[in-house]
């Protein structure tokens, strides 16, 4: 009784109910242990003796195998007696014979079986595809010249900035002044031939509209309560539009500026 109740002091025993096995892997009923870490899981440990993973395989060889044996793991070429479906060569028979939907290939295959065909050592191989370089073939990029050092005691690299500034720049002022320069040989325009080449503009005709909106066209909302209002508002709008701005100058107030 003393282990039992030693196991179910850090259990919800008083709160939930009487004591049952099943608390103990609970994480609802568990409490908290004073100074040690708090323990997660539902399944226990298997024991101390347990070890995760797989068990090396014995190698009775020793280091002669070692040595002179390329074990890479791979299963030997013997033990692949059937080998796997080849399904994109059923693919492209079965499209030759015509046949494009899934129930016809499924027929097709179950009929029909063609294998992929044995690989051998050099396929198996991880390096057996790889082609061989010549033994003359550096890898890297190539290493940077050496900076001469008789031209920077001599500043030439200074005096070169210098002359490519001073040909942009000339470059620059002379295009420049040759835009800004009249030619002579192109004759310039006065008032008169100003005037003569003048296109006076031409109002363009109003929008087409139909003639019920024209004759009978009335607004369906008006701002006004009574008409005297509405009178007197024009009349305001008169002596009041000569400082605004838009349509009709009925639009906002101009500055002291404009």
């Amino acid at each position: 009784m003393a282990t039992t109740k030693d196991s179910f002091e850090y259990t919800a025993t008083g709160v939930l109910g009487e004591q049952r096995g099943t608390m103990l892997n609970n994480e609802l009923h568990l409490r908290n242990e004073l100074g040690r870490s708090s323990r997660r899981g539902y399944v226990d440990f298997p024991g101390d003796k347990w070890r995760y993973g797989m068990p090396n395989p014995p190698s009775t060889g020793g280091v002669s195998q070692a040595l002179g044996n390329w074990n890479t793991g791979l299963p030997p070429i013997e033990a692949q007696a059937e080998q796997d479906r080849d399904f994109i060569s059923l693919n492209r028979e079965a499209v030759k014979s015509g046949i494009v939907t899934a129930g016809d290939q499924y027929q097709f295959r179950a009929v029909n079986d063609i294998r992929r065909k044995p690989q051998t050592a050099r396929d198996r191989s991880p390096c057996g595809n790889i082609r061989r370089l010549p033994p003359s073939m550096v890898f890297g990029i190539s290493t940077r010249p050496s900076t001469p050092i008789h031209d920077l005691l001599e500043n030439k690299f200074q005096d070169k900035w210098i002359k490519e500034t001073r040909a942009a720049n000339l470059a620059q002022k002379q295009q420049i002044a040759q835009a800004t320069t009249i030619k002579m040989n192109k004759p310039q325009m006065t008032r008169a031939s100003q005037l003569r080449t003048y296109h006076v503009p031409v109002a363009s005709a109003p929008l087409w509209q139909m003639s019920k909106f024209t004759r009978r066209a009335a607004p369906s909302l008006s701002t006004f309560r009574t008409e005297t209002e509405r009178s007197a508002a024009y009349r305001h709008n008169v002596h009041d539009r000569i400082a605004r701005h838009g349509i009709d100058k009925a639009g906002v107030y101009m500055s002291a500026a404009y």
